[in-house]
């Protein structure tokens, strides 16, 4: 006899359907799975046998096949479990055919309970896509299935309950939807906490408000780290869409929790410098999202930028600027997004104090130049704002003077941001990202504006990246001042942001 049932599988971030069918006939006892199953489904033989014995039910001592299709797709880990189970018992006839509708994802132990299981988020949109009713989970996976709405999420507990529930002994209660409250946020790191630094907070407030990629450099103690780490409190709440976003990434991973199966905060993601190529951006032998994906609608942190391997750096020059990467194996492509802020911090030589007022530097020119040198042009051109943060002086520093709060800052990145939402029609396209051909009246500058970009231009040696991170910059610039035209005053600001490449680097 054979019989079929549905689950779902996914490679990368993608989901598709999988039938698992399972053949029960005459012959040698044996147990095969089929279907390009690794080596983590194959194992399923002996998790399903253990699990069906100790749930009272009999392992049939025939010749069993279980086939999952489509065949030509590679499957991966043990959430194929419950459902190869399902069909032996249907095939066997100690359970009913179970109806197309129906979709049954999770890994099994040994004594029949279902485990958590990864990547539940993106299996249960795409089953909604495809016009799937019920969703049979992981108890533990209830809460992050049951925030996609128009489903039927049944968490089971022990295969028992499923047999239970399709007897009509005793039904499986629906998951209420899981809904999503933000919390009152009330961050432990505030921007008041800095003293002093207003030329860089002044920065960051333009790089958050209009997503533009941003460079710290200056000596060490100069509160390059503390800034960055602050970020986070002025950033505007994620919408739904990008909460599913990023929620799906870090399901894959397993980086949720039962009881908090949203990501409510954008991400913050701080690498160590010993990250490879492949941590960064993503890729293994199953292909798994980086660094980069991880901080999907978030901040990426690179702390102490030039002690970054090189071949690590200018792998993010393509995400930088496409906001997907693309990793490709030989039997497939896989496409993770990572649309972030980067956000990088560096000293300006070896010992830290290169250019210091104060302090002599202990490198040789030498020494500067090549540790200056790993931080490629191409990719120095890719960061929008490069900041100088010098090192505090002690009037500041011992001031009892308030320093603006990072709630005031972020209700100015918030009617900045809306400005945008409201010129681009979208909350998701930013001055960093927008089009500037279909924009064009947008990014106009006056023949004024003209000439100073054009003599800035020439005597820089801007590329024509550069002379658009100015346009973008300056747009952004005149948002925060609430003006509807670039004025030159904004170009010549932008202007002083492209410039730190031309005192360090030459």
């Amino acid at each position: 006899m054979v019989s079929s049932i549905y689950s779902m599988g996914f490679v990368g971030i993608d989901s598709f359907l999988i039938t698992v069918e399972a053949d029960i006939s005459r012959g040698l006892p044996s147990f095969d799975i089929v279907g390009l199953p690794d080596a983590s489904v194959k194992e399923s033989r002996d998790r399903v046998r253990s699990a069906l014995k100790n749930s009272g039910f009999d392992f049939p001592v025939s010749r069993i096949v279980v086939n999952l299709a489509p065949g030509d797709v590679k499957k991966y880990g043990p959430i194929y479990d419950l459902p190869i189970l399902l069909s032996i018992l249907a095939a066997s006839g100690q359970i009913d055919e179970i109806s197309k509708d129906s979709v049954f994802i999770g890994e099994l132990s040994l004594s029949g309970e279902l485990k958590h299981a990864n990547g539940i988020l993106p299996m249960v949109i795409k089953s909604k896509e495809l016009g799937i009713r019920n969703v049979f989970v992981p108890y533990s996976n209830a809460k992050e299935a049951a925030v996609v709405e128009n489903l039927n999420i049944f968490p089971v507990k022990t295969i028992a309950d499923i047999k239970n529930h399709f007897s009509g002994k005793l039904q499986i209660q629906r998951q209420p939807i899981t809904k999503i409250e933000f919390p009152e946020k009330n961050y432990s790191l505030d921007f008041s906490e800095i003293k002093g630094q207003y030329d860089a907070k002044r920065a960051i407030e333009i790089a958050v408000s209009g997503g533009h990629n941003i460079l710290l450099i200056g000596p060490p103690g100069s509160g390059k780290s503390m800034l960055a780490k602050r970020i986070p409190s002025i950033m505007p709440e994620m919408t739904f869409e990008e909460i599913l976003e990023t929620t799906e990434i870090y399901s894959i991973l397993g980086k949720l929790s039962a009881e908090n199966p949203l990501i409510l905060d954008r991400p913050f993601r701080a690498p160590h410098h010993t990250i490879s190529p492949a941590g960064l951006t993503g890729g293994g032998t199953i292909p798994k999202p980086g660094e980069v994906s991880l901080a999907h609608n978030g901040i990426l942190f690179l702390d102490e930028l030039p002690e970054f391997s090189r071949i690590s750096l200018e792998v993010l020059r393509q995400p930088l600027e496409e906001g997907v990467v693309n990793i490709s194996r030989v039997k497939s492509s896989l496409s993770f997004p990572c649309s972030f802020i980067l956000v990088v911090a560096m000293n300006p030589c070896p010992c830290g104090y290169y250019g210091h007022p104060t302090r002599q530097c202990t490198c040789s020119q030498r020494l500067v130049n090549k540790y200056l040198s790993k931080i490629s042009g191409p990719l120095l051109d890719r960061i929008d704002l490069h900041i100088e943060v010098p090192a505090v002086e002690f009037e500041k520093i011992s001031s009892n003077a308030e320093e603006e709060k990072s709630l005031s800052v972020k209700e100015r990145v918030l009617k900045c941001r809306t400005a945008q939402k409201k010129r681009y029609n979208s909350d998701r396209i930013y001055n960093s990202k927008a089009d500037l051909t279909k924009f064009k009246d947008s990014f106009k500058i006056s023949d004024s504006g003209r000439k100073i970009l054009k003599k800035s231009f020439e005597s820089m040696g801007m590329s024509a990246r550069g002379y658009e991170k100015i346009l973008r910059i300056a747009r952004t610039i005149a948002d925060i001042g609430d003006s509807r035209e670039i004025q030159n005053d904004h170009i010549l600001e932008s202007i002083q942001y492209r410039t730190l490449d031309r005192k360090y680097w030459r």
